[in-house]
């Protein structure tokens, strides 16, 4: 047997980011170059309230039909390449999705293999173990199923609700024949498969400097070359679109995290350990990586259906901006019979004084309603406020027509013993393989900050957006969100985290004001990471905030403006 560390990189590569994603990308990166692994991330919180809401309709459903769509089209190409696929599109169904790629299969003639990994499906116990009575409950499980059933030589293998990087850690795992306590490789497989998992947001998608890459038409999808010890080098098919770099990779790096210390199942990855460096062109390598014992609980995702919602959306043109959103909310308000459990209004003032356009001179009212009963936010309060059209402000108009309320979910989190959740390996052969729990285990604790030099305050200032210097990346985790803030320069970074504190956060984004905030220094990537707690309520699904999922609350950070030493801008 060859020993691990002689063993070759393993090339792994994805063609999702989440459902819905380019449906071509699975044929172009079998025809685009050389991989081993073509992996898919197909879920998110929003999505499992889709699939939960496709299963009540349908039992039989509950899985992301486009990986069967893509299928159709590229599973002869996979298997006559030797590319094995593994995708969490199993969602809350992931025997169906094994039985339908099966069927596929059969009906194409072609001979494959096909497994599944199931046991996060906590539903039918979801009293029992405190999770309440939700819509979906599914707990995050790791990468040791997957690498059973492809050491079992499966051509397929589908998930439920496993962690977004376990699609990539099973592959290599099983390639390396990694031990449970290889905590330093598994983790750098977990770095790998948090950097590509999103897709197109490695290699250019969503970055803040994005001017600065040539051909962003079309941007490729990623790969992560993993080496025997976890290391790993980032790239993608030559002549594809968008481009890898440091900048690239780091801004992935710091999507949807929280402090130092980043659990998963099988290890907690320390990402204040990775050293990124530029391995030539479109290849950053990732090495240095310190991993520790995973938690003793897993994540649990609840999908719960919060009630219904609608919106009216009212618009006001000129002059008065301010009495007319005054006035119309009184009316209409005034004239509802039933008044909805809650109503929020929020005004946008995009308009601009003198304009040029009335598109530009007017701004947006909106109002959203929600209710457990469906009547009170459905027509009774849409057609109240079209009523008001000849009786209210001067210029009404609105840009949403009268029509009936739609259902809402709510996510929360909560966390369960390991031991107590299944983790099953279901062979193509049928045969099912219990996957144990991890034996060591590590309470997450804060890491300290480390020593910054403090800056220089006698240096001349000039007050500009904080993306003069600085890139940014933000995200949803349930009503939370991450905003990840890096420099590109050791000068840059001692300034940003004297200087970008968390009174100063408050101060710039005035809707953190009051919620709590917490901050973490990541000095290898130069970064500084916020988590805000309860910025986004009760979750995507339910949001009315104007960015539900806080994809453009770093955007709007670097827009700020904020005294930057003179020294340092370019």
């Amino acid at each position: 047997m060859t020993p691990v560390s002689d063993r070759d990189p393993i090339r792994i590569g994805n063609c999702s980011g989440f459902y819905g994603d380019r449906l071509s990308a699975m044929h172009e990166m079998l025809t685009g170059g050389d991989v081993d692994y073509l992996t898919g991330d197909y879920l998110a919180e929003l999505t499992m309230l889709i699939l939960g809401r496709d299963r009540m309709k349908d039992p039989d459903r509950g899985y992301a039909k486009t990986f069967l769509r893509q299928l159709e089209q590229c599973l002869g190409l996979a298997v006559d390449r030797g590319v094995r696929i593994v995708a969490n599109a199993g969602g809350l169904n992931p025997a169906g999705l094994a039985a339908a790629v099966r069927a596929l299969a059969e009906r194409l003639q072609i001979t494959v293999a096909v497994a599944h990994v199931e046991g996060d499906d906590l539903l039918p116990r979801a009293d029992e173990l405190g999770l309440g009575r939700p819509l979906t409950a599914n707990a995050y499980l790791g990468a040791w199923g997957i690498a059973d059933c492809l050491k079992a030589g499966a051509d397929v293998v589908v998930t439920g609700r496993v962690t977004d990087a376990s699609v990539i850690v099973g592959p290599a795992a099983a390639h390396f024949g990694w031990k449970r306590e290889d905590y330093d490789a598994i983790a750098g497989a977990i770095a790998a498969g948090h950097i590509i998992e999103c897709g197109t947001q490695a290699t250019g998608g969503n970055y803040s400097f994005f001017t600065e890459i040539a051909d962003m038409a079309r941007p490729g999808f990623p790969i992560a070359e993993i080496h025997a010890d976890g290391s790993s080098v980032i790239t993608k098919h030559p002549g594809t679109g968008g481009a890898v770099s440091v900048g690239t990779v780091t801004a992935q790096l710091l999507y949807e995290i929280g402090g130092a210390r980043y659990a998963n199942p099988d290890a907690t990855l320390r990402v204040d350990s990775i050293t990124l460096t530029d391995d030539g062109p479109d290849r950053v390598r990732v090495s240095g990586v310190t991993g520790e014992p995973p938690p003793p609980t897993l994540k649990v995702g609840l999908n719960s259906l919060g009630g219904f919602r609608n919106e009216m959306t009212f618009v006001l043109t000129g002059l008065d901006i301010e009495a007319k959103a005054a006035l119309v909310r009184r009316q209409l308000e005034a004239s509802l019979t039933v008044r909805p459990a809650e109503m929020q209004w929020s005004l946008a003032r995009t308009d601009h004084a003198d304009a040029d356009t009335e598109q530009t001179a007017s701004a947006l009212l909106s109002c959203v309603a929600r209710d457990p009963d469906a009547a009170a936010v459905g027509r009774r309060f849409s057609a109240a406020a079209v009523e008001l059209a000849l009786a209210s402000y001067p210029g009404f108009t609105s840009t949403t027509p009268p029509g009936d309320g739609q259902v809402y979910g709510v996510f929360t989190a909560a966390h369960v013993p390991a031991e107590q959740v299944p983790h099953v390996a279901v062979h193509a052969d049928g045969t099912r393989v219990d996957i144990s729990p991890a034996v060591d285990t590590l309470e997450l604790a804060p890491v300290p900050d480390v020593e910054v030099p403090p800056p220089n305050e006698a240096a001349a200032t000039r007050r500009v957006p904080l993306g003069t210097i600085a890139g940014a990346r933000s995200g949803d985790k349930g009503g939370s969100a991450n905003i990840g803030v890096w420099a590109r320069t050791d000068d840059h970074w001692h300034w940003l985290v004297s200087a970008l504190t968390v009174e100063k956060l408050r101060e710039l984004l005035p809707e953190a004001a009051g919620l709590p905030v917490t901050r973490h220094l990541l000095p290898n990537l130069r970064a500084v990471n916020f988590v805000i707690e309860d910025i986004l309520g009760q979750g995507v699904a339910s949001a009315a905030r104007f960015d539900p999922q806080a994809k453009g609350l770093g955007e709007w950070l670097r827009s700020r403006t904020i005294d930057i030493p003179e020294e340092l801008l370019p």
